[in-house]
Order: structure tokens, then sequence, then C-alpha cells
């Protein structure tokens, strides 16, 4: 690009959620790396809480990476949590648009500034499409979720078709209804009811996280093209019925590691995207454990379970007799802060370390780490898959049962705790997992599919070729 050239100008807007946030930031890197100037932008909500744990430093960008800011439409509030992803991404969908449209203008305008060349929205915030023509610019959606719970999301149009949503009544629970197989979706082989993403589970036909995730997954076949943060040969059977329906996609994942294409500024590398404060001594503790020994327990940023849960996982975490690094975010119990009984802390204090939060992608291919028990979220599949770490599944909504089965089916790298938690199971689970031949099996089957998620984003690899594509095809428009 000429000096007289402006660079072309990236505008990059995340569902405001941390599962969101955090992919968008790698894309966001990588673009800038190759030359664009970015504009990356949080909800109001987000931006105050992402200040709050990295500090201001971590939202003053630089002179080609900056960060702004628009309302989510929600009343404002200071708390340090996820907000309830049903009503905020329906609030986005109706408030957003309009001070989308006035930021790309204040952009467009403002002098010295590169104009906007494309918006790349998520594909919660297909608003984007709209903001985007508004402008007259391209637009890209990013699906940040598995391509399998896109195509599950693609067909909720079609439950509704069959009679299927809403259930009658709410015997559907535990009448076995969920143990429905489901054949008529393309791509999708052996999943069951119960697999498809979990916000058809209600007998509301008016319910809103149906709507809103059904209906935006439809709208992403609006754009002008869709990024999944996956690889060719992981989703290959549903990403081939994706693209015989719309052949613009990407598969550019795992973004992770394809981000180490990154180059080592210093200052790009300061550019921070997690909603809370990590743990720092978390590395010093995994460092003196020895090899796939210690269990890892994380459920994402959303998760959040009754007070007998968590005490049902903490004992059977302690009967199991592992290490183990447990992150208990302060708001992970229902209507209370997560409080851990004082025995279970007595007894376990020289195997277990319990955090807030910490750098997640980095504990998975920490050595010590030996299993990771997951709430299934794709960023943490995807960053399982990245340290060749099996998974031991207990999905809690959305996409989660949809990466839970694939993993414990498809992937062959998973195995499913109950949904009512008992200490028994999770202890045999864990035992099963980190002594036992089937976790012998799966941890085998994760590594094979660590090699491969490197072999896609390496030179030359599906992932990586398909990054280039995207940004002359998508991006620079040159064919």
């Amino acid at each position: 690009m000429g000096s007289e050239t402006p660079k072309p100008h990236v505008v990059i807007v995340p569902f405001p959620a941390q599962g969101h946030v955090t992919p968008m930031m790698h894309l966001s890197k990588l673009l800038h790396s190759r030359g664009f100037h970015i504009t990356f932008v949080n909800t109001e909500y987000n931006h105050r809480r992402l200040v709050r744990s990295q500090g201001p430093e971590s939202v003053k960008g630089l002179t080609d990476f900056r960060f702004e800011t628009i309302p989510d439409g929600l009343p404002l509030s200071d708390r340090n949590v996820t907000q309830y992803v049903p009503l905020l991404g329906d609030s986005t969908r109706k408030n957003s648009l309009a001070p989308l449209v006035r930021l790309l203008r204040r952009l467009n305008s403002t002098p010295g500034g590169p104009p906007v060349s494309c918006v790349i929205s998520d594909g919660l915030m297909s608003f984007g499409i709209e903001a985007a023509k508004e402008v007259g610019v391209p637009e890209v959606q990013f699906w940040t979720a598995s391509a399998c719970s896109f195509m599950g999301y693609l067909h909720f149009r079609e439950l509704i078709k069959r009679g299927i949503f809403p259930f009658k009544d709410e015997n559907f629970v535990t009448d076995g209804t969920l143990d429905t197989p489901i054949d008529w979706i393309p791509g999708m082989k052996n999943i069951r009811l119960k697999d498809l993403p979990s916000l058809l589970r209600t007998t509301d036909p008016n319910d809103i996280g149906f709507d809103f995730f059904g209906e935006e997954a439809q709208n992403c076949l609006k754009s002008s093209a869709i990024i999944f943060n996956t690889f060719d040969e992981f989703e290959q059977e549903v990403l081939e019925a994706i693209a015989s329906k719309f052949p613009r996609i990407f598969n550019i994942g795992p973004l992770s590691l394809l981000s180490k294409q990154v180059s080592t500024n210093s200052q790009l590398h300061s550019l921070n995207s997690n909603l809370w404060k990590e743990d720092s001594n978390v590395f010093e503790w995994l460092d003196r454990k020895e090899p796939n020994s210690v269990v890892y327990l994380n459920y994402g940023s959303i998760t959040v379970m009754s007070a007998e849960n968590l005490r049902e996982f903490a004992w059977g975490l302690a009967n199991s007799k592992h290490p183990f690094l447990w992150v208990v975010r302060p708001d992970v119990v229902m209507g209370d802060s997560a409080k851990l009984p004082e025995e279970f802390l007595e007894e376990t204090k020289d195997r277990g370390l319990v955090v807030s939060w910490c750098t997640q992608a980095k504990v998975l291919k920490h050595p010590s780490t030996g299993a990771f028990l997951t709430h299934c979220g794709w960023n943490s599949t995807i960053e399982a898959v990245c340290g060749g770490t099996p998974v031991i599944c207990w999905p809690y909504f959305a996409d989660q049962q949809t990466n839970c089965r694939y993993a414990c089916t498809t992937w062959g790298m998973g195995v499913e705790v109950n949904k009512d938690v008992k200490r028994d199971e999770v202890e045999a689970v864990v035992r099963e997992m980190m002594e036992g031949e089937g976790g012998k099996k799966m941890r085998s089957k994760a590594k094979e599919w660590k090699k491969k998620a490197e072999e896609a984003v390496d030179v030359g690899g599906s992932s990586c070729n398909n990054f280039d594509r995207f940004i002359k095809e998508a991006l620079l428009h040159k064919e």
C-alpha cells in the first residue's frame, strides 16, 4: 500500500459477552498485523468493565487501533457481571443500530482518519449489516460459536413448521421427548432434540431467546460473507452443508493459534479484552505439578448454577483426590456469592487452587493440565483442542449442548456429566478421565485434533489459506 492510499479501515462489532469479545479481538489483531486500521466497538457497559479489570491503559489503543462504544439499550448499571444474554441480544437488535450508524458516520468524517471500508459484526449483532448499508460499505458476519450450532439455529424455523416448538407442556423435560432423534438437518448426524441449541426448550411461543438466536442466524445469510472460528476438518460435514446453502464462508480458526502470526509488537499485545481480572499466581502453581496431573474447571463467563451444584462439584473433586485448578467467578452461583464449604477448602488446600479468573488458553496448553471440566462454550472447546486437552462436559445453555454432543461423539475427546450434578458421578468421571482407559483414549484423540488444528493454521494449511482468501476477496475485493 503506497503512502498516498489510506489504510483499509475495518470496524469490529462484537456481541457484548466475553466469549464473543475474545475471538473478535484475535481477529482484530490479525487484521491489524496485515495493515488494516481497526476500530473495536464495545458496549458502554463492557467498556466500563474492561477499564475496571485491565485499567484505563487497556482502552487507550494505538494510532491505528482505536476503541469506541455504543449503548446496549439496557438500563444503566455498574455491576461487574455478564448480562442476561437473550435480553441483552433483544435490546441491542432494537436499540443499537442508530448509534452504530452515527459512529460510522463520525469515523468517516474524522479529519486525518481513514474512511471506513468494511464492518465485521458478530453473528448476533446483525444490525451491523443494515448499518454498513446505510453508510455504503460492505459487511461481514463473524459467527463466533460453532458451525454445528449455527446449522442448528438455522433450523429453528423448521422446528415451528414441524410442530415441535413450542412444547405443549413442561413434561417434555422428563418424558423422553428430548431424546427424539433428529435426522433431517443436513450435515448433522447422530443428534437428538436435546443436542440442538437449548433455546428451543420452552413452552412459550414468543420466547425471546428462541426468536433472537434463530433469527440472527438467518440474518447472517444476508451478509456478503460469514467467518467461522473453526477449521475445515474439525466440522467438515456441517461446513460443507452450510457452504452448499451459502458459499461465501471462510473457516479461519482456531483464531487463538492463527493469531500467533501477529508480530511481537508489544503495544499490540498489551491490548487486552478480558472483562475479569486474571490471577497471575496460577502458572507458578501449575509449574509445581506433575505432567497431565491437574483437572482444570471453568464454566465460562455466563454459566450460573445453584449453591448445591457448586457443593456437589466441590466434594466430587475432593473425593477424586486429584490436584485441581478451579475458576469460580463471584457471580457463578445464582443470586448469591459463590461460597465454597470451609471443610472442602481445608481438605484440599494442598492439592487445589481456587481463583476467580485466569488466562485459559495458556492453562490448557500447560503440561500439567490433564483434563478440562467445561460448560462447552465454543472458545473453551476450541481452546481445549489447541491444548490437546480432553473435556468433561457440563453444558449450560445455547450452543453448549451441541458442542457437548460433538465432543463426546464425532470428535471423541469428551464425556458428559449429568445436568443434575452428583458428587459420586463427578468423582467417577474425573477418576476415569485421569486414570482410566477411556480417559487415555480421549486424551489421545484430543492430541490428534491439536495436531490437525496446528496444521490448519500453518503456512499452506486450510485456515491460513482461507484467511488470506478472506482478506483478498471479502475485505479488499480482489478476485
